[in-house]
């Protein structure tokens, strides 16, 4: 009759009892199997996904079965990366196979722990390789690693539409945003190929936000795999927000929530009224040559204008900007003169270029034109409710925002 290995290990115990008064053992090398140096489980343990050397297929599960005797009692399958696969035993130890997917052109090193009959630990480590992809995904960060204001939001252009909603969540997971001091933010799907960036608030002054992706070799759905990418590090200054009421037809400028210069300003009149809501500064030009037909005004006409324009501040993509206007300096804390630009002095707006960086923040309150849009003629994104801003993410959606107790606890990233 064959005893089962707790059985056996039972009888060892009550032998044990007699063995230990002439210091050998009736079951084994020693008393104790756990204590053992492990064997090695080569002759054991089969890797079925990627035999003799071959590369395997990313799009297929792995698989570790057991030979004999011999049972699994744990697999860790990681990536070069350190990046964990998820994977589920059978009740019996006879296999493992993955329940997460495997990365494409992506190292693994498999290891496997078993038991033998008499409770030793066996172990054995295997390397394998995955197939490349046919199909790559890219992913690139804006802006450049640089110094910005706290308003910059963080962009990600990819190479290829992802419309599939499954499809989004796998390439949103593997973007990281980590700033120091932490803020709370989220994604937003702009559009099949672009996804923005932001804060529920502004950025911290004087904070690091570093941008990378883990989305190379992840499968993506449907043949398509992340390719490689490079990260981007920004740091940000002082807090400057210049809030224009158009209404009084001032601007205050203030740096980290301290007014540091009033200034009188002519935004635009009616017709070309200047956009309320919040901008990002997009550029900063010393000159620019002004022309009404840049933006449907026909040369000639009652409104044409053809001006050498110094000190000018982009913040939108159609040629709104915060700029010189010596010619209105008689209408600047009065009237609103401009074709939807705000104008100040020669030596206010050389100060408010001086001052200001790419990615501060220009409000404009009280004007009769309409509200910045959101993402097409520049970086309207402040003028989304962060509520509405999160129902963009692929991942948060209406969910509270951050990890929650379980997904802190969890000690290994998975894929």
């Amino acid at each position: 009759m064959t005893q089962s290995p707790r059985h056996r290990l039972a009888l060892c115990g009550a032998v044990l009892l007699t063995a230990l008064a002439v210091g050998v053992t009736a079951c084994g090398g020693s008393s104790n199997p756990l204590a053992d140096k492990p064997y090695d489980a080569g002759g054991q343990v089969e890797l079925t996904s990627a035999r003799d050397g071959q590369k395997a297929d990313p799009s297929k599960p792995l698989e570790v079965t057991a030979r004999g005797d011999d049972r699994i009692t744990d697999v860790t399958a990681t990536d070069a990366a350190g990046r964990y696969v998820k994977g589920e035993l059978a009740p019996d130890g006879s296999r493992w196979h993955s329940t997460g997917a495997l990365a494409a052109g992506a190292h693994y090193t498999v290891r496997v722990t078993t038991e033998d009959e008499n409770g030793s630990q066996g172990r054995r480590t295997i390397g394998f390789d995955t197939n490349p992809a046919d199909r790559l995904l890219r992913v690139s960060f804006g802006p450049q690693s640089g110094t910005y204001g706290v308003g910059q939001p963080i962009t990600a252009e990819l190479s290829t539409p992802v419309q599939d909603p499954a499809a989004r969540a796998v390439v949103e997971r593997t973007l990281r945003v980590e700033s120091q001091p932490a803020v709370e933010g989220a994604w937003h799907w702009v559009d099949n190929r672009t996804l923005h960036y932001r804060p529920k608030e502004y950025w911290p002054a004087n904070s690091t936000v570093d941008v990378h992706a883990t989305l190379d070799g992840i499968k993506v759905g449907g043949g398509l795999y992340g390719g490689p990418s490079k990260p981007i590090r920004l740091t940000t200054g002082d807090r400057i927000e210049a809030v224009t009421d158009a209404g009084a037809h001032s601007m205050t400028v203030l740096r980290n929530g301290k007014e540091i210069r009033s200034i009188p300003v002519t935004t635009g009149k009616p017709g070309y009224a200047t956009r309320n809501g919040v901008k990002v500064i997009l550029g900063r030009e010393s000159f620019v040559r002004m022309r009404g037909t840049s933006i449907g005004i026909a040369e000639g006409s009652a409104d044409s204008y053809d001006l050498p324009v110094y000190w000018a501040t982009r913040v939108t993509w159609s040629g709104e900007y915060v700029h010189a206007a010596p010619w209105s300096e008689g209408s600047q804390g009065w009237e609103n003169v401009s074709h939807g630009c705000t104008g100040m002095s020669t030596a206010n707006a050389k100060w408010f270029f001086d001052t200001v960086h790419v990615g501060d923040l220009v409000k404009v309150v009280g004007s009769a034109g309409d509200t910045m849009t959101p993402f097409d003629n520049g970086f309207g994104d402040w003028n989304v409710d962060w509520d509405e801003w999160r129902k963009g993410s692929a991942l948060v959606g209406g969910k509270k925002q951050g990890p929650g107790p379980a997904e802190a606890a969890r000690l290994r990233p998975e894929l």
